[in-house]
């Protein structure tokens, strides 16, 4: 059976963080799962977690006036969902919802945020791994929204 420290050891989020830092974060995590259908964050709620996609899918969606929900990304193994846990005021910016049954690690948001408080050697670890998340997010919307408008696509 795979302990969550091996899980977190592997997954490329936590890839090269020192052992002890590792034992720290391993006991602010959790085991969870949702059905498809399920709500994971609600936008505007209290954003208490962050997530790592195990196994399933899980779509990002905003609310458009007229249009109702919309899934604006699409999140899947090996992916973060999450980054407003560590950044105040600690609220969700989108839904998440599962569209697959799905696996994934939860931590404990508040907890995470006590340790790297403690230790500020793992709290700019982690701020540089969301950070690296929120960037590789930014590059997907901006190639999004170019093949929305037809920017950079070929006419001939």
């Amino acid at each position: 059976m795979r302990t969550l420290e091996g899980i977190l050891a592997n997954h490329p989020f936590f890839a090269d963080l020192d052992p002890p830092y590792l034992e720290m974060v391993v006991g602010c995590a959790a085991n969870m799962r949702f059905d498809p259908g399920e709500l994971v964050v609600r936008e505007g709620e209290e954003a208490s977690n962050f997530y790592l996609i195990r196994e399933g899918q899980v779509a990002l969606e905003a609310f458009a006036p007229g249009r109702g929900a919309m899934t604006i990304e699409s999140l899947e193994n090996g992916d973060v969902l999450g980054w407003s846990w560590l950044i105040p005021p600690y609220r969700w910016r989108f839904d998440a919802r599962a569209t697959k049954p799905t696996r994934a690690i939860v931590f404990d948001g508040g907890c995470l945020r006590g340790k790297c408080e403690e230790d500020h050697e793992l709290g700019y670890e982690m701020l540089k791994r969301v950070a690296a998340v929120l960037g590789e997010r930014l590059d997907g919307l901006r190639y999004r929204l170019l093949d929305l408008y037809g920017i950079g696509t070929s006419t001939t």
